[in-house]
């Protein structure tokens, strides 16, 4: 911990007297008292004695998302249909529920069932959950997203399904092992390519050089169709609907290792993609340009700012895209991982025009999401295949495909500045400049999907444009009271594919924020945690911050090379607080080597699945802030693999991670969880990384190299074989 006077260096091991860590009385005198700076502040003059306290300025305007948050809005357009959400009883006493979100890993499903077991009054294991087919009668009832599930389906719990209520059985607030853990572990569970879908055959795409690359010909037809097992080759026509299709050829083989040898094989003649020329570096260049600087701060203030770049990210979960699809001349079924369901089944019944009641659409729990299903593109696809070779079509990316034509998080450049007058916040600024988000999957229905996507065609729409504009103001929250606080997003037009990455706006945005926190404190020699209890806007904010200051032992000594660092944050009426401590003596290789998370939901459905999303929220944060991110070169990424996209390994998780979970909070709502998991534990370990290195971190990921051969674009890498032993 750096010394309050000088700014670096470990703090002195506390007295013999005190507990390890930072001393309650200090920590008390620290967040009873604030320093005044004079006039002269910006030159870094002390004048007032340290018992003034400053007169802490309340947020101006106030935060939006105290009014009403994405969750809040999922809520209440989802509680008039919950009534139609099925319940049935099954064999031997069994009740069945037919979940209308999308499980693929976040552990819904569990907590639907414990909410459901103690609404009918009945044990856990009497409750089987299953994936509702795409279901238009729900209308905004089946869209998953902005960590809202278990919000939403405990608001309308008491309207689902038409049994009798029974007794209460206590099942919510118990530690849950999740349903389906012994069918993943034990590889019984079925996820999309594995549905018996007779006749169904592999299919892999032959992509473009560059994203969004335009087939023109292929050159070499007769001779790919002559290689063993080759089916059918298929240009995947475009589509004029609401989201175009994804440019490829596709060729459909008895197995999946003839298909990839005949897309390698493929002579393909494309047009270049609108982006073919763009690099990291020029998408910043434009992202910056689109930014206004700030105005001039009042006449001897103290100010505290930095440009922030951020590189694409991939959402890579460990299933890749994928869909089967069976389509014939009157009806189509469709099998996938799906968060959008209905404007799927709605947007397939229009391109094929079929009725919508001639197309089936059954939603696939799925092997990782983060909001990269929000969109159907693999569905689209698929469809286009089968109805184009006339079979049912098993459709997977390569991991390659994911990476490099799949949806991104954007691109983004922040500008932020914290203006401070004697001795205290008086403003924060940030803004935002991303490549534009596209929302154009609506809130799960077609009518606002095609309003929004008009006029077809371009990157960025009104519409388009509003819907970001909305999810920042309803997502992105900052727990400080830091005076007059604007934040503004300008979505740049870019014909990049870019989806609602978990966190998309606000781990950014948060992160930044906290990274700036941490060096006004600083330069108003004030400790980071001390800081933000004084200027945090809510009590349950200060709690979470002191339960985990106090469990991680803040400001105990630290060896060289090694610090701690803070990060506090708020989102979907949950409040989080995360310390770390990292090894940064290899700056090019650092590890996190303890986690101290506090998190307050309100009421803790199941306190099992509650760890496991903080655990995955740590990892990810470990990943993004450190190491992983996109090289756009020429137009695409360089990136086609695990390999080579570094998202942590398990080497690179801490073995001493402690999750602190806060007890409920009487007459609080509750809170949502995905994505909350993310920003604190991104501020911590950036904070920490700055400690450390006495570096201040301004690009992300940290460590960002080229340490790899990149895959020739528009190929996919040659299959790794194992020679079998004698």
């Amino acid at each position: 911990m750096e010394h309050p006077e000088s700014g670096a260096g470990p703090t002195p091991a506390p007295s013999h007297d005190e507990p390890p860590g930072m001393r309650r009385r200090d920590l008390l005198g620290y967040a009873a008292s604030a320093p005044l700076i004079s006039a002269a502040a910006g030159l870094g003059g002390l004048a007032a004695p340290a018992s003034a306290q400053a007169a802490i300025l309340p947020m101006t305007p106030p935060d939006t998302t105290d009014l009403v948050d994405i969750g809040d809005a999922v809520t209440v357009t989802a509680l008039p249909t919950m009534p139609l959400v099925k319940v049935s009883k099954v064999a031997n006493g069994r009740v069945r529920l037919e979940l209308p979100r999308f499980e693929s890993g976040q552990g819904i499903a569990t907590a639907a069932a414990m909410m459901l077991a103690d609404k009918l009054g009945l044990p856990l294991n009497a409750i089987e959950v299953g994936s509702a087919d795409a279901s238009p009668e729900l209308l905004y009832n089946q869209l998953t997203g902005g960590s809202s599930s278990v919000r939403s389906l405990h608001a309308g719990m008491p309207l689902i399904g038409g049994l009798a209520t029974g007794s209460a059985s206590a099942v919510v607030g118990q530690r849950v092992t999740r349903l389906d853990a012994l069918d993943i572990v034990t590889g019984r569970k079925k996820f999309t390519l594995d549905q018996a879908v007779p006749d169904a055959k592999p299919t892999m795409v032959c992509r473009p050089p560059t994203i969004n690359g335009q087939f023109v010909r292929i050159n070499n037809t007769t001779a790919v169709m002559g290689m063993p097992g080759v089916l059918g080759i298929a240009p995947i026509p475009a589509t004029n609907g609401i989201v175009p299709t994804p440019p490829g050829v596709a060729v459909m083989a008895e197995t999946f290792g003839q298909a990839w040898a005949a897309v390698n094989a493929l002579d393909v003649t494309w047009t270049a993609g609108a982006v073919a020329g763009e690099s990291n570096a020029s998408i910043q260049q434009k992202l910056k340009s689109a930014l206004l600087p700030f105005l001039l701060p009042p006449l001897g203030a103290l100010t505290v700012e930095g440009e922030f770049e951020f590189a694409a990210v991939s959402h890579c979960p460990m299933e890749t895209e994928c869909a089967i699809a069976d389509v014939r001349a009157d009806r189509a079924e469709i099998w996938s991982g799906l968060q959008s369901p209905i404007v799927t089944q709605q947007a397939v019944a229009a391109d094929l025009g079929l009725p919508l009641d001639r197309v089936k659409v059954h939603a696939v729990p799925s092997g990782g999401s983060f909001g990269r299903r929000l969109f159907w593109d693999a569905t689209l696809q698929a469809v286009q295949i089968s109805k184009a070779l006339g079979r049912p079509c098993r459709l997977m990316y390569h991991r390659t495909d994911d990476m490099r034509h799949g949806r991104v998080r954007a691109p983004m450049f922040h500008r932020a500045r914290a203006t401070m007058l004697l001795g205290q916040v008086i403003s924060f600024e940030q803004r935002i400049a991303g490549v534009r988000l596209d929302t154009r999957h609506g809130f799960g229905e077609m009518l606002g999907a095609a309003a929004i996507a008009l006029p077809n065609g371009f990157p960025q729409t009104v519409g388009n444009f509003a819907i970001e504009q909305a999810m920042f103001k309803t997502m992105v929250t900052s727990p400080y009271n830091f005076g007059v606080t604007t934040k503004l997003l300008t979505p740049v037009a870019m014909d990049i594919n870019t989806c609602s990455y978990r966190s998309v706006h606000i781990q950014p945005s948060r992160l930044v924020e906290e990274i700036l926190v941490d060096e006004m404190a600083r330069a108003l020699r004030k400790d980071p945690v001390a800081f933000r209890l004084e200027y945090l806007r809510l009590p349950r904010a200060r709690a979470v911050l002191k339960a985990v200051a106090e469990a991680a032992q803040w400001g105990k000594a630290m060896p060289p090379g090694f610090a701690q660092g803070v990060g506090v944050h708020q989102e979907s009426k949950s409040f989080t607080a995360c310390i770390v401590e990292i090894d940064a003596r290899v700056p090019a290789d650092i590890k996190v080597t303890r986690a101290t998370i506090a998190i307050d939901v309100g009421t803790p459905i199941n306190p099992s699945g509650i760890e496991a999303q903080m655990q995955g929220g740590l990892c990810e944060s470990i990943s993004i802030v450190l190491t992983a991110g996109l090289h756009i070169q020429n137009g695409l990424p360089l990136e086609g693999s695990y390999s080579q996209y570094h998202f942590a390994r398990m080497k690179n998780y801490p073995k001493d991670v402690k999750i602190i979970i806060m007890p409920p909070s009487s007459g609080e709502a509750i809170g949502g969880l995905g994505e909350v998991g993310l920003s604190a534990s991104s501020g911590a370990i950036a904070n920490a990384y700055a400690r450390a290195t006495g570096k201040k971190p301004r690009s992300f990921p940290l460590n960002f190299p080229v340490d790899f051969t990149p895959i020739p674009p528009g190929k996919l890498p040659t299959p790794v074989t194992v020679p079998v032993s004698a």
